[in-house]
Formats: structure tokens, sequence, C-alpha cells
């Protein structure tokens, strides 16, 4: 088989793949992305109701191992100067056990030859209430970046946040503007000032962004601004993103928006099909407004 035969849809900026993510990444190009964001589908949580649908393998384990293969042969399918952006939810045992798979999977992508970079939180504001009473509310979610090499392509000044005292700070470019290296994030760049970069101040490792629903689709969805920040930040301007579980598109929505192309697989033709009639195809909108 070829890409070819898993090929769904394909224009100047959107290419979408139905079928096994890790088997389709298998025909894709060495290189072929600049940037991966994206969220695959929980341990445990959510039965889609398609064959061979990640997330209901038999333990933790085995889901642990399923994400290992399948980044291992992304890290081909991603450039050498390219970022790995993950957001991973948790879940717990019947035992009322918290099952750490987050942390787990980071792990493991690390022992595999992956460079983790961020351990970002994602502090979610208006996050559904939760019906328990002997433990607290989970509010927030895992955001991890990683790198194939200690060298690679970030540009912080398009997330940066405006200066507690309002100067010095202008509103970034949303296609990013200058070429940052991992090696030389924390030597001082020009911009510099004494109340901090001129571009504003470095936005942290804990991001506050409300969840975002989408009437469209019956399945969770990971917020724009979330996929807006990760390709900002991490894919070149004009570059290519690349979601190995695009769902109801998002990522692509985002990626298209900020002028980049589009690479997305899923195993289920209808959410791709969704995203195609709801929101890819309305990408032209100005960023301001919602699909």
């Amino acid at each position: 088989m070829t890409a070819d035969d898993y090929l769904f849809y394909t224009d100047e900026q959107v290419t979408l793949f139905s079928g096994d993510s890790l088997a389709v990444a298998r025909h894709l190009d060495d290189g072929v992305a600049n940037c991966i964001v994206t969220s695959p589908p929980y341990f445990g949580l959510r039965d889609y109701g398609i064959d061979g649908q990640y997330g209901l393998e038999s333990s933790p384990a085995e889901y642990v191992e399923t994400m290992r293969a399948l980044f291992s042969e992304l890290r081909r399918v991603l450039a050498d100067d390219g970022t790995l952006w993950l957001n991973l939810g948790d879940s717990f045992a019947s035992g009322k056990n918290l099952l750490g798979i987050p942390w787990r999977v980071a792990f493991a992508l690390q022992d595999d030859g992956w460079i983790l970079r961020n351990a970002i939180v994602w502090n979610k504001p208006n996050a559904m209430p939760e019906s328990v009473t002997d433990r607290l509310s989970g509010r927030y979610e895992m955001v991890f970046m990683l790198s194939k090499k200690p060298r690679y392509w970030f540009d912080l000044d398009p997330i940066r946040e405006p200066l507690a005292n309002g100067q010095g700070f202008r509103k970034p470019n949303r296609k990013g503007t200058f070429q940052r290296y991992g090696d030389s994030v924390n030597q001082p760049h020009r911009g510099m000032t004494k109340n901090g970069h001129d571009n504003g101040r470095n936005p942290g490792d804990v991001w506050k962004i409300n969840t975002q629903t989408f009437s469209a689709a019956h399945f969770a969805v990971m917020p724009r601004e979330l996929a807006q920040r990760c390709i900002l930040a991490g894919c070149k301007p004009g570059g290519t993103v690349l979601d190995p579980f695009s769902g109801s598109g998002t990522t692509g929505l985002a990626a298209q928006r900020l002028g980049r192309k589009y690479l997305g697989i899923d195993l289920n033709p209808d959410y791709l099909k969704l995203s195609l009639d709801t929101r890819l195809a309305n990408a032209a909108l100005d960023f301001g407004e919602e699909a």
C-alpha cells in the first residue's frame, strides 16, 4: 500500500487520510511535517464505536506501548528541527486509583529517544463539575512539548503576554516573526530591556484556556486557542502541521488560519467528512470568528 490508498481529501492547504494512524504514518515521507499537534483518545474514557480505535487497550501498559509505537514512527515523519505538542488527560482505574497516564506516556517517549522540553499544565477555568465528594475535581490536563534534537525551531514572540506595566509590548504577528532555537532560550535575545522583552513576557508553563464545545460533534474537542498557541510557537511560517488524531479538525482549522498547511489522519471517515463540511472548508473566515 501507499499513502494514496488512505487518501480521503487533498487540496493546496489540507490533506486528510482515513485509516489507522500508525499504518498511515508508515507511508508518509521523512520530515514531511514541521510540527505535530495532537490529542489522542484518552485511555479507557470513551468508546467511539469503530474497530481498531485507540484508548480501549486492555491495560495502561498496553495503551502506553500503543502511543510509544505511534510516536516512534512519527519521529521519522517530523522534520529534524520540528516539535511535538501532545495533549493527554488522565483517568482512574475501577479501584479509584489515578493512573497517571499522561506522565507514563511522556516517560515512554523520553525513553524512546524524544527530548521532553516542557510539561505544560492546561488549566481549564470552565471545566465541567464532577459529582465526587472523596477527592478534588479535576481542572487541568497536560500538554507535553517534545523535540527530536536539542536544536529545534521555536518562536516565543507570537505567544508572549503583555508586560504588567503595559510598556514595551506590541501585538505579535500571528504567523511568527523571529527564529528561536531550543539551546538558546535561556540566553538574552535582542529586544531585552529593564522592563523585560519588548514584545512581552514568556507565558510560562501554565496555560489558562477555556474548554470549547463544538455543536456538530458528540465527542470532546481541543480548544482552538490551545492548538493555535502550539502552532504559533512550534511551526515555522508556511510550514506543515500534522495531527494523527484529526477528529473534528481543530488543529487543521488553526493551522490554516495561521498560514500553515495541514496533514490530518483519522480512523473514522465520518469525522473527516464532518471536519471538512463544518470547519476546514470555512477556514478562510477571519481568525476571530467561529466556524
